[in-house]
Order: structure tokens, then C-alpha cells, then sequence
């Protein structure tokens, strides 16, 4: 297999971590890396030597030598830089969200479908073990029917000046719902605000439905003293718990629910039982969930594989993310994913 040479295009907050797990990944390494800041280019310079630097992200297009372009600056540049890397040929893998808008993420896809590129979106958290771990235990029902998935992410800062909360953190869970859940939502509702003047709301909750009673509920915010990162989902067979903070074990299985008897017309005779079993939590992959994508990206080129998290997954949280900004301006009102299943 020919080794996969990465072009790493802005070096802030996650460009090093890219930088790092792409040369550590076999099969590929990293000869460039672009980014306006001429101090953020001497500290890649004095970890990596060997690395090109350049304050021109057009120099990694047109270099042929590069094979994949890895792409980490703010959302607003995402199409663009993206876009440009595709029609130069090379393989691209973009820091969520996608883009700002379901069009642009559309004309992304089509782009690489033309050229036959690999196309992925960085939704890191799917390539985690406990989100792994999440998947197979509803793909193999051994939680049953999903009930509801709720889930907690907050913390005090940082405050983003160009994107909601909702477009900085919710991403996570959306991206994580899109990967363990059987079902995609058909209509989304959300509300939020700002505390600060001129700035994008700060606090937001969602609420999203799917077929099949199945209800989602996602509560976001920048402005809250302790940092929770915590999931429930609930099945008709087990519970899981899934809390990121913790150490070990992330993953908690419940044999927790409910049992209905009686008939639903005597709805007075209806006794709802309580079933308390045991706890377990399952053994979870201890790799980097960065290297484990990376790897994968790098295995997509190879053998043309398609991602887990393809361009198809990124445009369907964008789209998500579309409209619960635009229920959000509308006070929480209703805005439809899939008229079909609305109007059914």
C-alpha cells in the first residue's frame, strides 16, 4: 500500500491533534501544514521538522505530492477550503460541522462523488468506544425498542463569536444520535438565548422526533458552572448511562424498565410493574478516538472504503442544525426534516 500524504490546513485548537495522529497513523504521514499565523508555524516547524509550512492553504492544493487534505478552521471557511481541495483531487476530511448550510454540504458531496474521492466528516466522537460500544448494544437490540435518547452537554465557556451553541456543541450529540440511532428525526423544535449582547445564543434545548414514539432531547449551554457530558438512553429492554468525564467506565447498562399489563380500552385495570436488574459495564476499545478515525480515513483512501462518518452523515446534522436555528428564532416552533412523516 502506498503511503497517504496529508496536507493539514489550519494549525489552532485541533490542528495539532490532526497533525499528531495522522504521523503516528501507519500508512501515512504528514508533509505539510498551512496556517495564517507565522508563530503557530514555528511551533509545527520545532515539534516536526521534516514538515512544509505555508501561510498559503493554496500551496497544499497544488502540491502534488499531497494525496488527502485535513481540514481544521473555523466552519465559515469549511466550504470553500474544501471545495478547492476536492477540485485539485485530493481527499478531503473536515472538522465538523460540515459547513454552514445544507447546500454548500450538498455540493460537497456531489463534488467528491464526481472525482471519486473520499469525502469525511471529523464527528470524533463516534469513533470513540463508548459511542462504538453504544451502537452495537441498539443494532443488536439488546436494549429493545428506543424510548428517548436525552442527553446533557454544558460547561462555562468557550464562548464562540461566529456559530450558536447549538452549531459548537449540540454537533457532538447530533453526530452521535445519526450513528447509534435506528431512525432519523423527522422535525425538530428548540429554543434558546443569549446573555450576552451581539453574541450568539449561549443556552439551547432540542427536541427532536422520530417514528415509533421515539423522542430525543438535547440541553446545551456555555454558561453553566460545572462541565456534564452526560447521555441516558432508554430502551424497552435495558438503560444506558453514558457519562464522557468519567475515567473507566463510561458505559453503564441497566436491566432497568416497565411492564404494561392489562388492555389499553380499561385503562383503569392498567398496571404499569417495575423491573430493577442488574448493572454492568461493558469492556470499551481504549483506542484515541482520533487515531481509530484517522486510521479509518486512511483505509477509506486505500481501499475505497466509504466512512462511517461520510459526507451524506455531515450533511444530515447540518441540516439538523438548520432547523433547530431557525425553530429557535421562532420561539421553539415545529420545523419539519421529512414532510412525509410530519404529514403522516
Amino acid at each position: 500500500m502506498n503511503t497517504i500524504n496529508i496536507g493539514v490546513v489550519g494549525y489552532g485548537y485541533w490542528g495539532p491533534n490532526l497533525v499528531r495522529s495522522f504521523a503516528e497513523v501507519p500508512g501515512s504521514q504528514v508533509v505539510a501544514v498551512s496556517d495564517f499565523s507565522i508563530e503557530r508555524l514555528a511551533k509545527v516547524q520545532s515539534r516536526y521538522p521534516a514538515i512544509k509550512v505555508t501561510t498559503n492553504a493554496q500551496d497544499l492544493f497544488a502540491d502534488p505530492e499531497i494525496d488527502a487534505i485535513a481540514i481544521a478552521t473555523p466552519v465559515s471557511t469549511h466550504f470553500d477550503l474544501a471545495l478547492s481541495a476536492l477540485q485539485a483531487g485530493k481527499h478531503v476530511l473536515v472538522e465538523k460541522p460540515m459547513t454552514v448550510s445544507s447546500e454548500q454540504a450538498k455540493i460537497l458531496i456531489e463534488e467528491a462523488k464526481q472525482r471519486n474521492l473520499v469525502l469525511m466528516v471529523d464527528h470524533t466522537f463516534v469513533y470513540t468506544g463508548a459511542v462504538r460500544k453504544m451502537h452495537e448494544l441498539v443494532a443488536t437490540k439488546a436494549v429493545g425498542d428506543i424510548y428517548y435518547y436525552d442527553s446533557v452537554r454544558v460547561n462555562l465557556g468557550l464562548f464562540q463569536h461566529d456559530v450558536n451553541v447549538i452549531w459548537d456543541l449540540a454537533v457532538h450529540d447530533l453526530s452521535i444520535m445519526d450513528y447509534v440511532l435506528p431512525s432519523k428525526p423527522y422535525a425538530v423544535s428548540a429554543t434558546g438565548m443569549s446573555h450576552v449582547p451581539g453574541e450568539p445564543e449561549n443556552i439551547a434545548y432540542l427536541t427532536l422526533f422520530f417514528e415509533n414514539n421515539l423522542i430525543a432531547h438535547l440541553h446545551v449551554n456555555w454558561l453553566a458552572p460545572v462541565k456534564v457530558r452526560r447521555t441516558l438512553l432508554g430502551g424497552s429492554q435495558k438503560m444506558i448511562s453514558y457519562d464522557d468525564l468519567e475515567p473507566s467506565e463510561k458505559i453503564k447498562v441497566y436491566d432497568k424498565g416497565i411492564t404494561v399489563n392489562g388492555s389499553p380500552e380499561n385503562v383503569y385495570q392498567m398496571l404499569v410493574g417495575y423491573r430493577t436488574g442488574d448493572m454492568w459495564s461493558p469492556k470499551l476499545e481504549l483506542t484515541e478516538a482520533l487515531q481509530t478515525e484517522a486510521v479509518h480515513f486512511i483505509q477509506c483512501i486505500q481501499q475505497g472504503d466509504r466512512p462511517i462518518t461520510d459526507g451524506e452523515a455531515g450533511l444530515r446534522v447540518v441540516r439538523i442544525l438548520e432547523a433547530a436555528t431557525e425553530s429557535m428564532k421562532k420561539q421553539g416552533a415545529l420545523i419539519e426534516l421529512d414532510k412525509a412523516k410530519v404529514a403522516a
